[in-house]
């Protein structure tokens, strides 16, 4: 079967008109696999001026994915055997193991997202159900569910017996896939940064120095050069509990750390396995009230002896998103303590980032988070020049609409930005890595209060609706990348979903950052700004966890009498407001950085190359094998 759409033609998988049946297994004719890479990753590395295309990537897929998708996982394995950046609104969520020596233990036991057959051995496979589809007797017993004498008895069948893997599988492509980073790619000094928006691109390996000067990897973030560290709290999605570990340097690495997930059931489990060989890491598991929700946010928080820092980032706690993608975050300013015996009202900032932090992580109703409100207290965070945007999970109404989601978003951009003449010819941009279903045509929320959101500016009423640009990378793009295709396991847009809104594509400009040498590293990145027609001034930017989503930006119910958000999110808003600027210049050349440049450094190309008809939009789960990408390999999912 084939689906056609404005971009071109895409080849799917018989496994869609043979619902319930598996995708053949993909064969390899490359040499034998590395010890410890097992037959899930059916491919080896070959030299990177190798020009084979004889290598298949036999991409391995959930096996609790439906096809009635309505929100995809970020990928997935993220090249890792780790569990996909998920926002789903799916009737089962796929979540993929907090470790990939789960996954490995069990391989070639995956079945294609297409068929919408479960595994019936979950544990063993590494792969589990969110707690958010159902308590685990609720499953398929109806009324019953509540009767403890209706539970299903277990099944007399043995389960085989799990292979312990003590060594983390690195890559698909092998253990040698990664190259260590030379000594000189970390910092061993203060860096020179843009002090003035604070805002930093990822290194990423394999690049000219040159743009890698005044971005920072996590082990920069984590270094003793930006403070003397107690403790600290990591929020996100997905971990890799060990290599974690690795990036604080040996001085804090035995220091306390939280770790707030949304894991449930078996992904709780593995996760808690994983840190058991680190005492000092303890965890807060976030409260997902609505179904299939999950907690996306990106933070870390960090108590020093100097003081307290916020860092808000678009990358999973794992090692690839650190590699070679382009990831952003805001690094906060050395927020100092307040004198003792201050009112916890001092230290707030113009943009009342304090109380919306402290706000934001109430939200949690975790007692595990208690000493760190109290800490933010104390501290004096009057520095911060941007508004927190948050999503929690929630219905709301009345005047609780818009403190999380778009609406909070719509609500700063009216109160706060600035109006331009002619704004109906200002476009907006968005940039994400992950889409989830929209409706049938635009109008259901993209066009509708979504795009009423985006395109406020200040109290001026909207004339005529301005272009809307949105990046997201093209099969050529991630063929192309310096991953390759495994990249695209980071980009879940899944048939299941592009063929259903088919109206969407014709909006999709190609992921180009040459002006900061990143258009080979494909984006974990969030993005969403308003430029001026010759794209040299930004009138707002945004970076942010949340992709192109109901579930993460939240979406109007009952006659757009309340607004329900599935999924945990954070990101921060500049407005030129608060910089006392009436726009923000668009730095040409962010690389290398300067310390006081008044330009913002706008990580994408401007204007947004548009899509040519040639061109398709990536979709994860279907086979793409009409070229090699940059490794000599093609995709198969299976």
């Amino acid at each position: 079967m084939s689906q056609n759409s404005l971009h071109g033609k895409w080849a799917v998988s018989s496994s869609d008109d043979d619902d319930g049946e598996e995708l053949p297994s993909s064969k390899t004719v490359s040499s034998a696999h590395p010890t410890g890479v097992t037959d899930s990753y059916q491919n080896t590395r070959p030299p990177v001026s190798s020009q084979s295309s004889n290598q298949i990537y036999h991409a391995p897929m959930s096996p609790d994915t439906v096809t009635d998708v309505k929100e995809e996982p970020d990928g997935p394995f993220h090249l890792l055997g780790l569990k996909p950046d998920v926002k789903a609104e799916a009737d089962v969520k796929p979540v993929c193991p907090n470790t990939a020596r789960d996954s490995q233990s069990n391989p070639g036991k995956y079945e294609s997202p297409l068929s919408g057959k479960r595994k019936k051995d979950q544990e063993e496979s590494g792969w589990a159900l969110s707690d958010s589809d159902g308590d685990d007797d609720a499953v398929g017993l109806g009324n019953k569910a509540n009767n403890p004498t209706s539970r299903r008895a277990p099944s007399p069948k043995a389960k085989k017996p799990k292979v312990e893997i003590n060594e983390r599988p690195p890559s698909p492509y092998g253990r040698q896939y990664y190259i260590e980073e030379t000594d000189d790619f970390f910092e061993t000094h203060v860096p020179c940064l843009n002090d003035t928006y604070r805002f930093y691109l990822n290194k990423v390996t394999g690049l000219d120095k040159k743009y890698n000067t005044g971005a920072l990897h996590i082990r920069d973030i984590l270094s003793p050069l930006f403070g003397t560290l107690k403790e600290s709290v990591q929020f996100n999605y997905c971990f890799d509990i060990p290599w974690m570990v690795e990036q604080y340097p040996p001085e804090f690495r035995d220091l306390p750390v939280l770790i707030v997930h949304g894991d449930k059931r078996e992904a709780k489990a593995r996760l808690l396995k994983e840190a058991q060989p680190f005492p000092h890491v303890r965890f807060c598991q976030a409260k997902l009230d609505i179904a299939f929700g999950t907690h996306h946010t990106k933070m870390m928080l960090l108590w020093y002896e100097e003081g307290f820092r916020v860092v808000i980032t678009t990358s999973n706690l794992i090692r690839a998103d650190w590699y070679q993608k382009t990831q952003g975050l805001w690094l906060s300013p050395l927020f100092p303590r307040l004198p003792d015996g201050s009112p916890s009202s001092d230290g707030e900032s113009p943009t009342l980032f304090k109380k919306d932090l402290l706000e934001y992580l109430a939200s949690y109703r975790a007692p595990e988070l208690g000493e760190w409100i109290q800490r933010i207290r104390e501290h004096d965070l009057s520095e911060t020049r941007v508004y927190l945007i948050g999503s929690t999970p929630g219905r709301y109404l009345g005047d609780d609409m818009d403190r999380w989601g778009h609406l909070r978003l719509r609500k700063l951009l009216y109160d706060h930005s600035i109006p331009v003449p002619d704004d109906e010819i200002w476009p907006v941009i968005g940039q994400f890595s992950s889409i989830g279903s929209m409706g049938l045509d635009k109008t259901k929320w993209l066009a509708g209060e979504f795009q009423r959101t985006l395109t406020t500016l200040g109290r001026s009423s909207v004339r005529q609706v301005p272009p809307i640009h949105l990046v997201y990378p093209s099969v050529d793009d991630v063929r192309n990348s310096l991953e390759g295709y495994p990249a695209g396991g980071s980009l879940p847009y899944s048939i299941q979903t592009a063929e259903k809104q088919l109206w969407l594509h014709s909006y999709f400009h190609r992921w180009k950052a040459d002006t900061t040498g990143r258009s080979q590293a494909m984006p974990h990145i969030k993005l969403y700004m308003r430029a001026s027609p010759d794209f040299t001034k930004l009138a707002w930017f945004l970076i942010t966890s949340a992709n192109l989503s109901k579930a993460a930006w939240g979406n109007l119910e009952k006659n757009n009498s309340q607004v329900m958000v599935r999924s945990y999110e954070l990101g921060v808003l500049y407005l030129p407001s608060a910089f006392d600027m009436a726009f923000f210049p668009v730095q040409k050349n962010p690389f290398p950085a300067t310390s006081s440049s008044k330009a913002f450094p706008v990580p994408i190309d401007l204007p947004p190359q548009p899509y040519l008809k040639t061109d398709q939009p990536w979709i994860w789960n279907i086979p793409h094998n009409q070229a090699p990408d940059t490794h000599g390999n093609i995709w198969v999912p299976s």
